[in-house]
């Protein structure tokens, strides 16, 4: 039933703005806290003083940077479905509390060491859970409160919160842990709090509630089953005996397995039941079924993208044009701002426009534009002009905010009122899904590529630097995961590598001054980390070129009967 009966226009004008400027404020502190943590997280280890890259620390680095999207991708379609049952907002307004509860007591972790590591990640997991509540039913809400003509704009402004968001949480992330690592969780306090309150006291329930009952087998087969495949990805990237990944580990492919059986059962359980957790007859909607498509493959481009360029600003660029890798993540968010403004440009443009003109051309263009500039990143030397990167970056956003806000308009506009809540949770689950994966594939790709080149590089280059030859050898039969994840977190790589070993102490201090600095590394790891880059983009290329195929073929959306 709809329960806004007996509000004026003027009434419904002055909510529809309330709910907009509420969930995008939502949806950004979200996404804010899904990408703040890749930045801040030297910081934070170094704040609970553990090594993120030891060898039994690993795991503790990747849930921390996993963990928080995997939960998302596994809970939003349940709790979207939740919020078509019991009220959107009533689901929504429970999400926000959640997270700002989390928040507060991961800034409070009173341990150090794996026990440090733990709380962190375990409170991370909860506050993903608020964040699910959030993103599953704000969509929904948006839809609810503005008419057709206005929701591709609505629904831009609130996608492009949320990609802006993973983007700035990239610069504020090395501006807060200048100040302290526990600020990176302390920004969502007020913001949770106020925001908390603002809905509790001025959102209500303006759409259909379905009622019904909990599909349990469902939730339970979906949950269980994506979470093993993503866990897998996860445990897949760490180094198994004597393989420098992890995919031939029984515990991977046992989960990996596992996983799918799980999610082929749950299909099964969807026909069957009277009151599905998915209702799998929204993919006979053509316009719903490409859109989720065409999403989750921008996901797994635009995700991996983020990794790749966030370790080729801070292992090469920066230290070869003269910054310090303790100061390379900071900088690597300042570098990537053209990014993040060529979104905050498109989004709500191409939102507007989609109201007017429809989704298919912008959302098919915007995908061109995505693997054109793929392709351009391709033909860039690894040490590039700044220019030629920067403008690169920024049309990818705008290819991006071109995409996504019509993208997420036809989805939502394409089902019936009713099944909003689940449907917004399912564009989230396709979305998130692709984020996660696409760690697991790039990364995979990345570490393939350079397992391949870098060992007799390094091993090489050491001796040639007065490194013995035992030493030099071992240094160079290290997982290159451990490489990556170095020049990530803004580690000197090979300080690090040769530091347990001792051998810095025999050499000349012209010798460890060439190994440490700022041009040896770069150089060391330039050949290999641009042939790796090569297969990264040409995948994300054709990613967003199967984007633009099931962009063109999702024909027009259904006229809607009646208000929602």
């Amino acid at each position: 039933m709809v329960v806004d009966v007996g509000t004026s226009p003027q009434q419904h004008d002055r909510y529809k703005w309330t709910a907009l400027t509420n969930t995008t404020a939502a949806v950004f502190m979200s996404a804010l806290d899904g990408s703040i943590v890749l930045i801040a997280l030297p910081a934070i280890f170094n704040g609970i003083r553990l090594d993120p890259l030891a060898p039994g620390s690993i795991a503790y680095l990747l849930w921390m940077i996993m963990g928080y999207r995997l939960v998302q991708a596994v809970l939003v379609v349940s709790v979207g479905r939740l919020g078509d049952m019991y009220g959107r907002v009533r689901i929504y307004n429970a999400g926000f509390a959640v997270f700002t509860v989390a928040s507060v007591l991961l800034s409070f972790d009173p341990f150090l060491g794996a026990h440090g590591a733990l709380w962190l990640i375990g409170w991370r997991l909860l506050q993903a859970v608020g964040g699910s509540m959030l993103q599953a039913n704000s969509a929904a809400i948006l839809t609810d409160a503005f008419p057709a003509e206005q929701r591709g704009f609505a629904l831009g402004i609130n996608q492009v919160a949320a990609l802006a968001g993973m983007f700035i949480g990239l610069v504020a992330g090395g501006l807060l842990t200048a100040w302290d690592w526990r600020a990176v969780f302390w920004v969502n306090v007020p913001v949770g709090i106020f925001g908390t309150a603002w809905a509790y006291r001025k959102l209500r329930e303006t759409g259909q509630r379905g009622g019904g009952r909990v599909d349990w087998w469902g939730n339970a087969t979906f949950g269980i089953g994506l979470s093993a495949l993503l866990v897998a990805v996860t445990y897949g990237l760490q180094p198994y005996g004597a393989h420098t990944m992890g995919w031939t580990n029984p515990l991977v492919l046992g989960l990996g397995f596992s996983g799918i059986a799980l999610l082929a059962v749950f299909l099964l359980i969807e026909t069957r039941v009277a009151a599905p957790m998915i209702e799998l007859s929204l993919f006979r909607l053509r316009a719903f079924t490409a859109g989720n498509l065409a999403g989750l493959a921008i996901s797994i481009g635009r995700g991996g993208m983020q990794f790749i360029l966030i370790i080729w600003l801070q292992g090469i660029w920066l230290p070869l044009h003269g910054y310090d890798y303790i100061d390379a993540p900071l900088w690597a968010g300042i570098f990537l701002l053209p990014l993040t403004a060529g979104f905050l440009l498109a989004g709500p443009v191409s939102g507007y426009l989609s109201d007017r003109f429809g989704s298919r051309g912008l959302a098919t263009w915007g995908s061109i534009l995505f693997a054109a500039t793929f392709v351009g990143l391709i033909l860039l030397p690894t040490d590039f002009s700044y220019w030629s990167f920067a403008v690169l970056i920024a049309l990818n956003g705008v290819a991006s905010g071109m995409f996504g806000s019509p993208n997420s308009s036809s989805i939502m506009g394409s089902v019936p009122a009713r099944q909003r809540g689940a449907a917004s949770g399912m564009r989230s689950t396709f979305q998130n899904s692709g984020t996660a994966l696409s760690i697991g594939v790039f990364f995979a790709l990345m570490i393939a590529g350079l397992a391949s080149s870098l060992p007799d590089a390094l091993n090489t280059g050491l001796q040639q630097h007065g490194v013995s030859a035992a030493v030099a050898h071992q240094v160079a039969g290290l997982p290159p995961v451990a490489t990556l994840f170095a020049a990530q977190l803004g580690i000197n790589p090979i300080q690090h590598l040769l530091q347990p070993t001792g051998a810095l102490s025999s050499l000349s201090a012209g010798q460890v001054a060439d190994l440490t600095g700022r041009q040896f590394f770069p150089h060391l790891i330039s050949s290999a980390f641009h042939d790796g880059l090569v297969v990264v983009f040409a995948v994300g290329a054709a990613l967003a070129l199967l984007a633009a195929l099931a962009s063109a073929l999702r024909g027009r959306p259904r006229p809607e009967k009646g208000k929602a």
